[in-house]
Parts: C-alpha cells; sequence; structure tokens
C-alpha cells in the first residue's frame, strides 16, 4: 500500500497495530489507511481502538481487506469507516478512492474554517471565541488557573469610515487584526474578532499584570500603525481602548459576569479619555 502513495502523499508506515495506533496518534495524519489483516492485532479491533482514542477519533480511516468478503464490508462500514475496499487490491481504484477521501478532508476543512475564520481579518470569530473559551474555562476550574481577556475597541471607528469610506475602514481592521500575530503569540492565546470593530484576546493560564502588559503592547502597536489610502496619497492612523480581567473560577463562577466585567472595564477606558488599557490590580479574585 505504501508503494502505491508515497508517489504522491507523505507516508507513515507501521508494521503492528500497535505500531499503526502511535504513529497515528504522534503524526496525526489527514487519512488512515488500515490493513485489516495487520499483523499482531485485528483490524477491526485496531479501528475500534482508533475510534476511542481521543487524538484520533476524528481522523477518516479507509479499510483495505483483500481477504474480506461482503460481510466484512458491512461490518466495517457500520462501525464508521470512511471507505473500505474488500477483495483483490486494484492499484488504479485504490489510488483514486484515496484521492476522493482526501477531496471529502479539503471540503470539510474549508466548511470547519469558514466556519470559524472572519473572512475579512482571517482571524477567528466569535464563534471560535466562544468555543475556546468554554473548553479553557473548565480547565482554569479544574487546574485553579488564572485566566484573562482583553475586550478591545476601535476608538472612533464610525468617524474614520465617515471620514475615509468604509473600504478603507475595512483595511485599517485587517491591520489591527495582523498586530495580534505579534502581540498574542503563544500557541494558548486566542484573538478574535467578536463584531464589528470589536477584538477580543483570550489569555489561558495568565494573571492581570501578564495580561496588561499584552494589551499595552497591543496598543501601542495600534497607535503606531500607518494605513495608507488606495491612492497612496494620504496616511491615516487609529487608536483602540482596551478593557483588561483576570478570574480564577471556581464552579460557582460564570463566564457571562468575565465577559461582563471586560466590557465594563473598556467602557471606562473609554470614558477616561480613549486609547488607553483599564484593568483593577486584584481583579483576580473574581468569580473565586
Amino acid at each position: 500500500l505504501s508503494g502505491i502513495l508515497t508517489a504522491e502523499y507523505t507516508v507513515f508506515s507501521a508494521d503492528s497495530g500497535v505500531d499503526g495506533l502511535n504513529v497515528a496518534r504522534e503524526k496525526q495524519p489527514d487519512l488512515i489507511v488500515l490493513n485489516a489483516r495487520i499483523p499482531g492485532m485485528d483490524g477491526f479491533e485496531v479501528f475500534r481502538r482508533i475510534r476511542e482514542d481521543r487524538e484520533t477519533k476524528t481522523i477518516p480511516v479507509m479499510i483495505v481487506d483483500e481477504q474480506g468478503g461482503d460481510a466484512d464490508e458491512e461490518k466495517g462500514l457500520l462501525m464508521g469507516a470512511a471507505d473500505y475496499i474488500a477483495g483483490p487490491l486494484r492499484a488504479a481504484v485504490f489510488l483514486a478512492r484515496v484521492k476522493v477521501q482526501f477531496r471529502i478532508v479539503s471540503q470539510l476543512w474549508t466548511a470547519g474554517r469558514l466556519g470559524f475564520i472572519d473572512p475579512l481579518t482571517d482571524i477567528p470569530n466569535r464563534r471560535c471565541f466562544d468555543g475556546r473559551l468554554s473548553i479553557e474555562w473548565p480547565r482554569a476550574i479544574r487546574h485553579g488557573s488564572v485566566i484573562s481577556f482583553l475586550m478591545i475597541d476601535v476608538d472612533k471607528f464610525k468617524n474614520y469610515n465617515d471620514t475615509w469610506g468604509h473600504q478603507q475602514g475595512d483595511e485599517m481592521l485587517k491591520s489591527i487584526a495582523r498586530v495580534f500575530s505579534f502581540s498574542a503569540r503563544r500557541s494558548g492565546d486566542l484573538a478574535a474578532r467578536i463584531g464589528g470593530e470589536e477584538f477580543g484576546v483570550l489569555l489561558a493560564d495568565t494573571n492581570i499584570s501578564s495580561a496588561v502588559r499584552v494589551a499595552e503592547e497591543i496598543r501601542r502597536r495600534v497607535e503606531s500603525l500607518v494605513v495608507p489610502t488606495a491612492d497612496g496619497l494620504q496616511k491615516t492612523g487609529i487608536t483602540v481602548s482596551i478593557g483588561a480581567t483576570s478570574c480564577r473560577p471556581d464552579k460557582a463562577a460564570k463566564i457571562s459576569d468575565f465577559l461582563l466585567d471586560a466590557d465594563k472595564k473598556l467602557y471606562r477606558a473609554k470614558a477616561l479619555g480613549r486609547n488607553r488599557v483599564f484593568f483593577e490590580p486584584e481583579n483576580e479574585s473574581l468569580g473565586g
């Protein structure tokens, strides 16, 4: 099987069921091609373990069984195999069916990306943010760790749009979004477009002082942005206001209160003159 695929794909091989499970966990391939007669373990048992392992359960599996019949094919498909090739293997047909699976994987990836990525700024959207927060919040409760959130609003963005036009406003939003790749760059950080001219940055395992440092870096970088007009004749700039909050949540704490607290602090930053970060140094006691 490897010999058929290596010309077009990167292939990770395994000589036994146990090795195959380990390779799948480590390499996280886009597709698993499973020999039903793999040495050391029944192929259906390997497939069952793939589906039960949280690291591999979402990877599509194509089962190849040159000795199999209709009953084996039916069993494999009912177990959830993406495809099942029973009987003598024909290389051209096998390769074509692998290509079909990769097209499906690509389509699913694109659909998922479109569902979680803001099309204008190309960063995560509110749906993605809510999903990540629903994971990080209970994790912080389990581990007794601190979680921080920055609520960011572009100052006087309506005036900017009225002055320079909505197309120029879109270019400014895209430029601001690119700032996050420099300032919120840890693997556990998530910067998202919450809606309109509002952005949010979720910082797991981060106390208020560290969160404020990130917020100040974002504020300074945005303040220094120079975005030329489409004709290149004029240069434009803008600022942001940021509300920073941190929480060491317990089981009684509510995500809605956490987000509302950041929103209130953003309002205070606006009220104090904009282009600033507002926070409370002892904020980590919130909710827990």
